[in-house]
């Protein structure tokens, strides 16, 4: 009796290990896990509709990240939040500035928005911060999202009162510390507006840092335990969300990498894991919405992050025209779905 309580003793403390063990590595295959293969092919030529793309994404960077703008360097804010404006009013739409108070000064969001076919539709946003931070110019960090932004409002813009879905495109200010994950992060003062006004958001994309890319062995990396389930080179875009997020992230990449010829990589974290929650996507969770962050990784590969150095001519405009068009594409699909 006694070896067979022995036996079942030694039994339930391997069962013991053995969950405690493979648990959590079935939780995190769980939340990394993505439908579809990453694009691994040569990148196809670029189309003259890219060419094109890649140019104006350039000057919208050059407008935006050459010189520090945020609430410490405030002429040079203005003068970006004005070069936005302008160019999303060239563009044919109306242009909604949304002030707010900050410390005794104003900053203001930047909106644009392409109207469903029926009043009463769900709501999609796609936003990215404008403001730099500190010293920094700021050309990958936001510059990259922020003309990405810009250039999705003008190719959009033929869905406007024929999409399933309302498509909010917004310039967030104030994304940067010390305003990040406070009261005055612009994007949770619109995300909070949204919920009041009873709004139902199918979901939010932040674009974020996405334009450098590199071919060279090891220059991508991750936090732990992330390191053990993505690639080490930093060819690829990343879509990154949440664990409540989940089905959202699941979904666009699917979308991204049947439409889009270009290496993907995606998943979902708890946000202890370092950099899941770092943009505006974490607003919109903050109210139960589903979102998430596309991005080039930011400091897990581009070097000159939050330095003097983010400068417009360090970023690739052919391969952010493609993640540009690729997710056009993927807006399209979401949108156009009942």
């Amino acid at each position: 009796m006694e070896r067979i309580d022995d036996r079942w003793i030694k039994g339930a403390i391997l069962v013991a290990i053995l969950l405690v063990f493979t648990l959590p590595v079935a939780g995190i295959f769980r939340a990394t896990a993505v439908p579809g293969q990453s694009y691994r092919a040569p990148l196809p030529p670029l189309t003259s509709a890219q060419e094109a793309l890649a140019e104006r994404l350039r000057g919208h960077v050059q407008a935006i990240g050459a010189r520090p703008h945020n609430l410490a360097h405030p002429a040079e804010l203005e003068r970006v939040a004005r070069h936005i404006e302008a160019t999303l009013a060239a563009q044919g739409h109306a242009v909604h500035r949304q002030p707010f108070a900050v410390r005794g000064r104003t900053a203001r969001n930047i909106e644009v928005v392409i109207a469903p076919a029926r009043p009463d539709a769900e709501t999609l946003v796609i936003g990215a911060h404008y403001d730099s931070h500190r010293d920094a110019p700021g050309a990958n960090d936001n510059g990259s999202g922020s003309a990405a932004v810009i250039e999705l409002a003008r190719n959009l813009s033929d869905l406007q009162g024929k999409a399933a879905l309302r498509i909010r495109l917004v310039l967030f200010v104030n994304e940067e510390p010390p305003y990040f994950k406070g009261n005055h992060m612009g994007s949770l003062v619109y995300a909070r507006r949204l919920q009041s006004s009873g709004e139902r958001i199918r979901g939010m994309i932040s674009l974020e840092t996405l334009g450098f890319y590199s071919d060279r062995d090891r220059s991508q990396h991750y936090p732990p335990p992330l390191d053990l389930l993505y690639p080490a080179r930093g060819d690829f875009v990343a879509f990154v969300g949440l664990v409540s997020s989940r089905g959202f992230v699941r979904e666009t990449v699917r979308l991204f990498r049947e439409t889009a010829q270009f290496p993907s990589e995606g998943g979902t974290a708890p946000g202890i894991v370092q950099g899941i929650d770092w943009s505006d996507h974490w607003s919109f969770a903050q109210i139960g919405a589903p979102a998430l962050m596309v991005t080039d990784t930011a400091p897990f590969r581009y070097p000159y992050y939050h330095t003097t150095a983010d400068t417009p001519d360090k970023l690739d405009y052919q391969r952010l025209a493609r993640v540009t068009s690729g997710l056009e594409q993927v807006i399209r699909r979401i949108a156009t779905t009942p």
